[in-house]
């Protein structure tokens, strides 16, 4: 019999559980409130637990799932963030309407996400009964909100770290830093500019 080693793990860049010094943004939907008003509580508390200041947690509330990705995606835009949390929860009914719903919203969130680069934690629950919400909102299988609290806190230290290693190490390589250096270019040119009418009036 041929026993073989356990294969040594490639390192890797890992995020990790620290919330220190980040700011986040949690979008939660107001329809169904018996529901979201429990997975926001629970997720305001995982990132204070993991060390996110409370000046630090922006609530941003919306009419419904349906308008969480256009919320996310303004904020996102602010490059404000370094991670946002979308909350809400669609509950099955006779017709169609909630199929369409559920796909708008993951597909909404998920191409905020990849076209700002700013992490977003998918909190929204998509269940066929009131009772199976519940339980996911505290009950028998936890609580959803908790869980992309932390999510949201990982994946903002993940991307945090890569871009720190893309460029070498340097600090400061955020979603911040990438506004700024587009207001110095902006500046710049604007400089540029003004120098050339002076010029031109002078002549």
């Amino acid at each position: 019999m041929d026993i073989e080693r356990v294969p040594e793990t490639m390192p890797a860049v890992e995020g990790n559980l620290n919330a220190s010094g980040k700011r986040f943004a949690v979008v939660v939907s107001r329809f169904n409130s018996f529901i979201t008003e429990r997975l926001l509580l629970s997720a305001c508390d995982g990132l204070i637990r993991t060390g996110a200041a409370k000046k630090d947690i922006d609530v941003v509330r919306v009419p419904g799932a349906f308008e969480i990705p256009s919320a996310a995606r303004t904020l996102a835009s602010t490059a404000k963030y370094d991670a946002l949390i979308c909350i809400g929860c669609l509950l099955r009914g006779d017709t169609a309407h909630y199929d369409v719903i559920v796909n708008e919203v993951t597909r909404g969130i998920g191409q905020s996400a990849q076209e700002t680069g700013v992490p977003h934690a998918f909190g929204v629950l998509t269940c066929d009964t009131l009772e199976q919400a519940i339980d996911r909102a505290g009950l028998k299988m936890g609580n959803k909100g908790f869980e992309a609290a932390l999510a949201a806190v990982e994946m903002a230290s993940l991307t945090a770290g890569v871009r720190r290693r893309a460029s070498g190490g340097r600090k400061g390589s955020g979603p911040q830093t990438s506004a700024l250096s587009k207001r110095t270019i902006h500046r710049r040119k604007t400089q540029a500019k003004s120098g050339k009418s002076s010029s031109r009036k002078r002549r």
